[in-house]
């Protein structure tokens, strides 16, 4: 059976946040990331791999990738790093709902078959630099103040240019094609879409979430 990874982010009303967080708070407390994974010892392995490459180029097809077992390694350590609680899911079919009902700037949705369209961002950006994104590990709910707070430094990590960014979209399409199985996907999107989302919300003094899901 097949399985399909989404990454949704997206503008929420402001006066939206603090409902949902406290409908949350009132819910049973998230089961501490520490209980599920090693976050210390996977992070400094990650760490230890800097932008080494973990996927080679597939002979049998060009274009496409296959993974390295730390590929996989990675890849656990994403999976594990996620809530999935029966109440988390709760608050995310929460926030979805307070999403724009269409594809239009304030929402940014990538799937991918087999694969986390976050998880490829992340192993393209590296383990730093995805620390410096908001939340943790693709899931966030932010107020107004702390999006435009968070901009900055979101701009900073995403808003990549030159040999930096082709190193990036690279990376992004062998994880694509060596973990997951979406060799069409839109690599540049996924560096820009979350952004430009965050933007949006920045000038309409709105909040902002994201969140990772397997269907």
């Amino acid at each position: 059976m097949s399985v399909t990874g989404m990454w949704v982010v997206g503008a929420v009303p402001d006066e939206k946040v603090g409902d949902l967080l406290r409908a949350a708070v009132q819910d049973s407390p998230p089961t501490p990331v520490s209980a599920r994974c090693d976050v210390p010892g996977e992070l400094a392995w990650w760490r230890g791999k800097a932008q080494q490459s973990l996927f080679s180029a597939s002979m049998a097809s060009p274009g496409r990738w296959s993974a390295d077992e730390e590929a996989f390694r990675l890849s656990a350590f994403f999976d594990a790093c996620r809530d999935d609680s029966d109440h988390v899911e709760a608050l995310r079919d929460a926030v979805m709902d307070q999403f724009p009902p269409d594809a239009e700037e304030g929402l940014f949705v990538a799937v991918a078959r087999k694969a986390s369209p976050f998880s490829a961002l992340a192993y393209a950006l590296g383990a730093d630099a995805v620390l410096r994104l908001p939340g943790w590990f693709g899931d966030f709910l932010l107020d107004a103040e702390q999006v435009r707070v968070q901009l900055s430094e979101a701009e900073e990590t995403l808003a990549l240019t030159g040999a930096q960014r082709r190193s990036a979209l690279e990376r992004i399409h062998a994880w694509m094609t060596g973990v997951g199985d979406d060799p069409d996907h839109d690599a540049d999107e996924l560096l820009d879409g979350p952004l430009s989302v965050l933007r949006h919300a920045a000038r309409t003094g709105q909040g902002a979430a994201g969140h990772v899901r397997w269907y």
